[in-house]
């Protein structure tokens, strides 16, 4: 069970969007005994997982890993740019060609999606050892 601001921050929205997504039934959540809202782990992640299908934007890709943020640094050089995404909590940063950068419009202040595709993704638990897998 989950407390709305340890919902919230798993969802990267404020704890007033899980409360006003509870009370519109959206999401299901019970009064422990002090009468704070929790929500259960398994419904919370049926909720995540239809997020993310609502709002997967219809395009086909075998990336299933997408990041929706706003560009917050862009670093060219001659040939190269480094581009860093901020989305919600998360910062990705992707190395790319000049030419693509400029051919995206990639500047700070620019909504961008980070597509990710990855062969070895290493999977953390808070006080738990690091699982590697590799797909």
């Amino acid at each position: 069970m989950f407390r709305i601001s340890e919902a919230a921050g798993l969802l990267g929205v404020s704890s007033d969007t899980v409360r006003r997504w509870v009370d519109a039934g959206r999401l299901g959540a019970e009064r422990d005994e002090h009468g704070h809202r929790r929500v259960n782990g398994a419904d919370l992640a049926a909720f995540a997982r239809s997020q993310i299908e609502e709002h997967d934007g219809g395009g086909r890709s075998s990336a299933r890993n997408r990041f929706r943020g706003i560009v917050t640094e862009v670093i060219r050089d001659a040939v190269m740019a480094q581009v860093e995404i901020t989305a919600g909590p998360f910062r990705v940063v992707s190395l790319m060609s000049r030419q693509a950068a400029d051919e995206l419009g990639l500047e700070v202040g620019v909504v961008a999606d980070a597509v990710i595709k990855s062969t070895n993704v290493v999977v953390e638990i808070p006080g738990h050892e690091r699982v590697t897998s590799h797909s």
